[in-house]
């Protein structure tokens, strides 16, 4: 473990940022492991009964805030990460039924990239099984039709092979919810998301036209009803109220293939690029904040939702103030160290 007493904030961010734009095997050599600290109507009694939208554990100040894992498989880098942050004993106990959240919304291949990639979902139910969880559930709201993108995109064959549940969107599977944000008031929600003891958010790491960057806190997106294109007229703040809102156990980003340009649907593969990179983060807005910096030169001032996100003490945007391991560990180049 590094001594970061006195080491260069700027100089931090500016190391991770050019660690996660490598990507792949090639990012990564043999040495000591390196850690950086860094309004409508009311909703229904009964929906409002059963809404629990923090899911988060307890922090562990003896764990890092943040793992990047990179290699050449891509489900050992799922186990990897989550191994790092403590193992998903810290996440999911025995009798837990846990929602796993992709991004399953469009009608695409894995290798176009605008989903969550089969293996990621296949791994997380795997390991959610082995801490005992009760039932494991894989549902999204899909942009094009459900029963299409779950089964281009391989994840809902990956799921099922595992034995979760895949819940697809249904007229009759939605509760109106009061969600208390500044855009979102009163919105239709999928029943698997308001019913769960943990949840875990699963994104792709992808361009979005509207925001730049489509990651963690937007995959949110897909656990609403109704007609959710008018949130992009205040796009930042429905974030902001959909992070604060719902609340994860954990997010694993998806980084194996990065949707550099053309999302959030792509289907080009020019506009996709190979990154082997998993990122498992308890920080839902520094896993945000380094990704979109790394891969799209977005800073908080460019995605304004970091920025209320992280006022409304959901996480924070420096993301260089975290503490993050890497799988395999790296040894810094000494003109990369930190100086004293």
């Amino acid at each position: 473990m590094a001594d970061d007493q006195g080491e260069n904030p700027a100089n931090r961010r500016e190391m991770l940022l050019q660690l996660l734009r490598l990507g792949g095997a090639g990012a990564v050599a043999g040495g000591a492991g390196l850690w950086l600290a860094g309004r409508s109507r009311k909703p229904e009694e009964p929906a409002a009964a059963i809404v629990r939208h923090n899911f988060s554990v307890p922090a562990d100040p003896a764990r890092p805030d943040m793992a990047v894992a990179q290699g050449e498989n891509h489900g050992e880098l799922v186990r990897a990460a989550v191994s790092a942050l403590g193992g998903i004993r810290r996440f999911v106990s025995p009798r837990d039924v846990v929602v796993l959240k992709p991004n399953a919304a469009w009608d695409r291949t894995p290798e176009q990239a605008a989903n969550t990639s089969p293996e990621v979902v296949a791994e997380m139910v795997k390991l959610c099984w082995e801490a005992g969880a009760a039932k494991v559930i894989v549902a999204d709201v899909t942009i094009n039709e459900p029963r299409r993108s779950f089964a281009r995109s391989g994840i809902g064959e990956a799921a099922r092979a595992q034995g979760a549940q895949v819940v697809l969107p249904g007229e009759r599977r939605f509760r109106d919810v009061e969600l208390g944000g500044e855009v979102l008031a009163s919105w239709p929600v999928f029943e698997p998301f308001l019913a769960a003891d943990k949840m875990i958010n699963l994104p792709a790491a992808k361009h979005h036209s509207l925001t730049g960057a489509s990651l963690g806190i937007k995959n949110w997106y897909g656990i609403l009803g109704g007609p959710r294109h008018r949130l992009h007229q205040r796009i930042h703040e429905s974030l902001a109220d959909l992070a604060d809102f719902m609340r994860p156990t954990l997010t694993v980003l998806d980084a194996w293939r990065v949707l550099l340009r053309n999302g959030p649907g792509g289907g080009n593969l020019e506009d996709v690029v190979l990154r082997k990179t998993v990122i498992a983060s308890s920080d839902p807005v520094a896993l945000d904040a380094w990704a979109a910096q790394a891969y799209w030169n977005l800073d908080a001032e460019k995605l304004p939702y970091l920025a209320m996100a992280a006022a409304r003490g959901l996480g924070s945007a420096r993301f260089e103030d975290k503490r993050i391991e890497w799988v395999p560990s790296i040894q810094l180049l000494d003109s990369a160290k930190p100086r004293p």
